[in-house]
């Protein structure tokens, strides 16, 4: 496919207010939605939930503060020698809430990834954010040193990644307060495994990849779940890898549908104050209210 056909998305250069701490149930603007996706309330309990974006590395530790939200570690078996640690965090609504799967960078389980969680609770979802490196490095997870998770992080089997999501998946799912179905999002190494996983889990409900790299097109032909893409316009590293999804699901008739934010970097949620802080921040502002339109309108059903 010619780079035309991904929906480029311009970042105007002027100065933006920075990223800065919201309350936590703080209402914002509402998303545009795009082909496909609908903006409206998540069911009658998750009426009136807001669209705040979520918190960047420097902002998180204000924002699992101040959380109203229900948290907990939880060990959850995913074979007869492994259990898997996850941060589970529980939105309040007064019906049953959509399960979305919250894969990290190849950092690790981060405190920044427990906000997201918390952020997509706030959106009115169960989040789950399951620590793959459980039992390979020393330490809670927030004090994992950077390096030591990326050495950690290419010793993890592919298949054996896959195979906890599913079991993972089918825990959130059995919680009391969830809805029977799924969603995934995942960020850099975690955006590639969830993209993974929507070739590979033919029950997944829907994906959301934040600058991960595409299947092998071998595999994109088992892609069932729709897929949102975001991507920075800074990181032709992964982004050389979108013709090949945009063509193949197309070709099969499946939903894939890229963004690129034109000017930000690879990890722009992460790093919305960083080097490309004007642009991050803008990506970031249009990013998660996509990001929240298209699981509300794949999973709330």
């Amino acid at each position: 496919m010619r780079p035309s056909s991904f929906l480029r998305i311009a970042i105007p250069a002027i100065a933006l207010t920075g990223c800065v701490h919201r309350a936590p149930d703080t209402h914002a603007d509402h998303p545009v939605p795009g082909p496909g996706m609908t903006t409206g309330p998540a069911g009658a309990g998750a009426a009136g939930v807001g669209l705040s974006v979520a918190a960047s590395a420097t902002t998180v530790a204000a924002r699992l503060a101040t959380s109203p939200r229900h948290a907990e570690w939880v060990m959850i078996p995913t074979g007869p020698s492994d259990s898997i640690r996850a941060w589970v965090v529980f939105p309040q609504r007064r019906d049953k809430a959509p399960v979305v799967l919250v894969v990290h960078e190849i950092f690790g389980l981060s405190s920044w990834i427990r906000g997201v969680a918390d952020q997509l609770a706030a959106d009115g979802f169960i989040a789950i954010a399951p620590d793959l490196l459980t039992g390979k490095l020393p330490g809670p997870p927030d004090t994992t040193n950077a390096d030591a998770a990326r050495a950690a992080i290419r010793t993890l089997d592919p298949a054996t990644v896959q195979r906890q999501l599913d079991v993972i998946g089918r825990y959130g799912m059995a919680l009391p307060s969830a809805k029977p179905h799924y969603g995934i999002v995942g960020f850099c190494w975690g955006g590639s495994t969830s993209f993974a996983h929507a070739a590979h889990q033919p029950l997944l409900r829907a994906a959301v990849v934040y600058y991960g790299g595409s299947p092998e097109v071998a595999r994109l032909d088992s892609v069932q779940a729709p897929v949102l893409g975001l991507y920075g316009g800074n990181d032709n590293r992964v982004n050389a890898t979108i013709p090949r999804a945009d063509s193949v699901l197309r070709m099969r008739g499946r939903t894939f549908k890229p963004h690129i934010f034109e000017g930000a970097g690879h990890g722009f949620l992460r790093q919305q104050e960083g080097d490309n802080g004007v642009a991050n921040t803008a990506a970031s502002q249009q990013a998660w209210p996509l990001t929240i339109a298209w699981f509300r309108h794949y999973l709330e059903k």
